[in-house]
């Protein structure tokens, strides 16, 4: 058994994944050991890989069995622009540096957290009709109401139980379209929530439940789409339908309570949040039934204190995954080991090539994830296959334009 793992080199990685990047972590250890971890600087976060490369420097020599330790020497040094894309750069080595500790004691990565309280984890399947309609990437794509049918359909004959939808609009020939102002597509400052919008989002929850049959449990994300009005008129169109929870976000955790007050659903949320200190004002405002937590964001080590948090509010935590495999399994030891736990995201449609780029892919049986036992997270990148599809050339800001431009 290691008792010391001294670091080498840190090193960032990343390929295609044909409409994105995954990025990737590797820290090796002198003595071999490599420890990895996938973090993501698409979704609003450019910069990542560059606050992780400009503290790498700190690390070199550093024992990896102490991690605690390298992560508040880089929160001392980091902490006037703490949170946001530093917080998420300190999550991406805590993740690869757990990894190398894990194996360094031949032992899966739940071990470290106080062990598994499960062997297998329920999970939904995330970005539901979303990443179909992306015809340019996923298959079969999906451009009109058949084909949120036949998906819906494919959902319990493939296993699973559970779903996650975003707001859609149909024209007059049931043509579908996504609607994201929150992120920009379309453009609309106001973010507001027209009648038009909310019939036809509620008439997408119908032909779902439809074709998904009465035992399939729907989870709606209405992400920054709205402002706490246009949120409450949403849920008083859809308050009388049969959903698991609907999961959306705001910056202000009172108003978040407020909207749960007006909800017949269990509300979710703070998946965009870093660290505990931002859980805290939601806990105490009591604002959500199910606290959403990044751990690729904020480090799986650190994730484990705000489930505990969260607990001592009577509060259950979900995971926020919509990465590549390896977050998948990172994710899968931190449900392992949280008890208040209510259930795990993850995306079933995948580019062709998804499956090249680990030496292990997620197994599911009967809508569950099974727990890995191999050391570390239980799977690593293949950096052959990562050369074989290079990252996409084009930048954050010009997706961000084009996105404009397209609405």
């Amino acid at each position: 058994m290691t008792t010391k793992a001294l670091i080498k080199e840190v090193k960032t990685l990343s390929c295609s994944n044909s409409w994105r990047n995954y990025f990737f972590l590797k820290i090796t250890t002198q003595d071999g050991i490599v420890g990895w971890s996938e973090f993501d600087q698409n979704f609003g976060s450019p910069g990542v890989e560059a606050a992780i490369n400009q503290l790498k420097h700190r690390l070199i020599g550093q024992d990896a069995m102490h991690h605690e330790l390298i992560r508040e020497d880089l929160r001392n040094v980091t902490r006037p622009g703490s949170g946001g894309v530093v917080g998420q750069a300190l999550g991406a080595i805590e993740n690869a540096l757990l990894d190398i500790k894990a194996k360094a004691l031949g032992v899966p990565c739940y071990t470290l957290l106080g062990g598994k309280v499960r062997d297998k984890v329920r999970v939904y399947w995330s970005h539901f009709v979303s990443y179909r309609a992306r015809t340019e990437h996923f298959s079969p794509p999906i451009f009109d109401i058949e084909g949120v049918r036949q998906i819906s359909r494919e959902v319990g004959e493939r296993g699973f139980t559970g779903l996650k939808t975003n707001i859609f609009n149909y024209d007059e020939n049931d043509r579908i379209s996504g609607w994201a102002p929150g992120f920009g597509r379309p453009f609309e400052g106001g973010r507001n929530v027209e009648r038009r919008l909310r019939k036809n989002l509620r008439r997408h929850l119908e032909v779902i439940r439809e074709e998904a049959g009465p035992d399939i449990d729907i989870l709606l994300d209405l992400n920054f789409n709205a402002r706490t009005e246009g949120y409450i008129e949403i849920l008083r169109e859809i308050n009388d339908l049969d959903i698991f929870w609907v999961e959306l976000d705001t910056l202000d955790p009172e108003a978040l309570a407020l909207i749960r007050s007006k909800s017949a659903h269990p509300i979710a949320s703070c998946e965009t949040l870093i660290g505990l200190q931002q859980f805290l004002p939601y806990f105490r405002a009591q604002s959500v039934d199910v606290a959403i937590v990044d751990t690729p964001w904020n480090g799986v080590w650190q994730s484990m204190k705000i489930a505990a948090a969260a607990e001592a509010y009577e509060t259950n935590v979900a995971c926020h995954n919509f990465y590549g495999h390896l977050c998948t399994m990172m994710n899968a030891h931190f449900c392992a080991a949280v008890p208040n736990l209510r259930i795990m995201e993850t995306d079933i449609d995948r580019v062709a090539w998804d499956h090249e780029l680990f030496t292990h892919v997620p197994e599911f049986v009967d809508g569950h994830l099974i727990i890995p036992d191999r050391p570390g997270w239980g799977t690593e990148p293949i950096e052959e296959a990562l050369l074989a599809h290079p990252p996409v050339n084009a930048g954050f800001v010009q997706q961000i334009a084009v996105a404009r431009l397209g609405s």
